[in-house]
């Protein structure tokens, strides 16, 4: 009676501990996803700036001029 008692204690510990991350790898999915979407609207407000827009046009002149 008591390696039953004992068996179900451990058993009911290991499902307590299991549900404690059920969902996480969705949250962290969730989180991933919006930081990126967070780094490319920064992305998008930097490069359409007038002068990074200049400096990339150059870069690339440059590089098609060379050859």
């Amino acid at each position: 009676m008591r390696e039953r008692v004992l068996r179900l204690r451990r058993t009911m510990s290991a499902a307590r501990h299991a549900g404690r991350e059920t969902g996480m790898a969705t949250a962290e999915y969730a989180i991933a996803t919006l930081a990126a979407c967070g780094f490319a609207g920064l992305l998008v407000a930097i490069l359409s700036g007038g002068q990074v827009r200049g400096l990339l046009l150059g870069i690339i002149r440059r590089a098609l001029s060379v050859g």
